[in-house]
């Protein structure tokens, strides 16, 4: 599947409560194209951090669920948060990786997700729920099922390349900021 069309899914199943922490690069460009919200902390910079701070977010917000949009690569470089997220266990956090199996931001450079199963990692780490999908269909499932089973981990298999000419997340961090906390807080 496209990753495009893998946020249109999960845009389209998110909730008027839900938190999202999304990834830096086409990721977050990716979703607020499709989605822009207050509700969504788009990374700007901190490659690999999107899952410690969605961890933090759910830690804050326990009655809130939070979604960490994911690429492959930014978990390989932060990949202990998956440990801690398992230990510290969130029962509100989703945390979905979109796995092209490459650096896509950055020229294509291939991640090690072509030996390495991230969600047999997020199973070993103690995420009682870790499923991989490949079809839109099966992310649709998998996002129900993962419904009050968390930390929950899906894994989902997109197509390299994104969409030609998408623009740039126009917020500046200071916006995303006081938008997303105002967001969090219910103001």
């Amino acid at each position: 599947m496209r990753r495009y069309a893998a946020l249109e899914v999960i845009a389209g199943l998110l909730t008027q409560t839900d938190l999202v922490v999304s990834s830096t690069g086409m990721i977050s460009r990716e979703l607020f194209s499709i989605a822009d919200s207050a509700r969504s902390f788009y990374m700007m910079g901190s490659m690999g951090l999107a899952s410690s701070i969605g961890l933090g977010v759910a830690l804050s917000l326990p009655e809130r669920r939070v979604v960490v949009l994911d690429g492959d690569g930014a978990v390989l470089m932060n990949i202990g948060s998956m440990t801690t997220i398992g230990h510290l266990a969130p029962a509100n956090l989703l945390h979905i990786v979109l796995d092209n199996r490459a650096h896509d931001s950055t020229g294509g450079q291939p991640t090690a997700t072509t030996t390495t199963r991230l969600e047999e990692i997020a199973t070993a780490a103690g995420y009682p729920f870790s499923h991989r999908v490949a079809t839109v269909d099966e992310l649709r499932r998998a996002i129900g099922e993962a419904a009050g089973r968390g930390p929950a981990f899906i894994l989902a298999e997109v197509e390299r390349g994104g969409v030609e000419g998408i623009a740039r997340v126009t917020h500046s961090p200071e916006d995303i900021k006081r938008r997303f906390r105002a967001a969090a807080r219910g103001v």
